[in-house]
């Protein structure tokens, strides 16, 4: 069967399209030594890096209810976001999706990133790769991006003792939306919060990159969810009828490319942009999770689309 790795964007609700992608590169028969990624693209990339097939994430994403991730604390809404924000940091708890992605896993035999354990001699020595799943997370009590499980070490925290779902949910922590998570040094006692790691890097399209100069024995495919700025800014920062004064503008502007900017200009080497595949998800916000299931299924739809189209380009130029 062949193979590659996969870096996969985050997104939020538009992450339909990075399981449909997902989807369709499984069901072509590809198989995937090590997966990254981001929010919501953490979230499928840790399907993949358990060994799902495509029937059983089907069933997977049959079984998530996205109703019910925005958490409230209680039953009132608007009064119960705006406690939570003003408490905790972050509207919606986030507990729910934590609790379902634990129990997911589990079912697959994976609890922590031991059960992820990969050794391959062949690997660059100098990239620690000793795991199929690599999640992106932001520490901003230090200011720095985390590459999870790799980067437990600077917590003085053992990586294979770690949950997967403990770090998935760090990287689904949209800023303000969810409430972020808190990760102590074993060793010191400090406290650092952790939130999105789509703050720092939203597709790390490089992470599995050889630094040895030695020619890669499989390729790296990337899928990304948001189109190169200007066209997505209002996909990166919707704004919600805010009129668009000059100010406003520039404001949007300098969010959307401090959240995309690095990873758009790394897509802009020589190479990269030809193994990265777009999902068209036009129309579906972030947060949008009341979406129905129509429009669910064409989400999936247009990323299964995107996949059979990147792989017939692929093929073409490999042959």
């Amino acid at each position: 069967m062949p193979r590659a790795d996969l870096v996969l964007e985050g997104g939020g609700v538009k992450g339909l399209g990075t399981a449909g992608a997902l989807m369709g590169l499984l069901e072509a028969g590809w198989t995937f030594p090590r997966v990254a990624g981001t929010s919501v693209g953490a979230l499928a990339a840790a399907f993949a890096a358990a060994g799902t097939d495509a029937p059983t994430f089907g069933a997977v994403l049959d079984r998530l209810d996205l109703r019910r991730i925005p958490d409230r604390r209680a039953p009132l809404p608007l009064v119960s976001e705006g406690l939570s924000l003003a408490t905790e940091r972050g509207a919606y708890a986030g507990d729910w999706i934590h609790r379902w992605l634990t129990r997911e896993l589990a079912a697959l035999g994976v609890r922590t990133f031991a059960d992820l354990r990969r050794d391959d001699a062949g690997d660059d020595p100098a990239v620690d790769q000793r795991w199929r799943l690599v999640v992106t997370a932001t520490d901003v009590t230090h200011g720095r991006l985390l590459r999870l499980p790799w980067d437990y070490e600077l917590f003085d925290l053992d990586p294979d003792e770690q949950p997967v779902a403990d770090a998935v949910r760090m990287s689904l922590s949209i800023p303000f939306y969810f409430r972020p998570c808190a990760l102590r040094h074993a060793g010191t006692g400090e406290v650092s919060t952790i939130v999105d790691g789509g703050v720092l890097s939203n597709f790390a399209i490089e992470i599995f990159d050889r630094t040895d100069g030695h020619r890669s024995r499989w390729p790296t495919f990337g899928v990304r969810l948001f189109p190169d700025l200007p066209a997505g800014l209002g996909d990166v920062v919707p704004w919600f009828g805010v009129p668009m004064f000059p100010a406003v503008r520039l404001l949007e502007q300098l969010v959307a490319t401090a959240l995309v900017g690095r990873d758009q200009t790394h897509l802009d080497r020589p190479g990269v942009r030809e193994r990265t595949m777009t999902v068209d998800t036009s129309g579906t916000a972030i947060t949008e999770f009341g979406i129905g299931a129509r429009k669910k299924g064409g989400l999936v739809d247009r990323g299964r689309a995107a996949a059979a189209e990147f792989l017939r380009g692929w093929e073409g130029r490999s042959r």
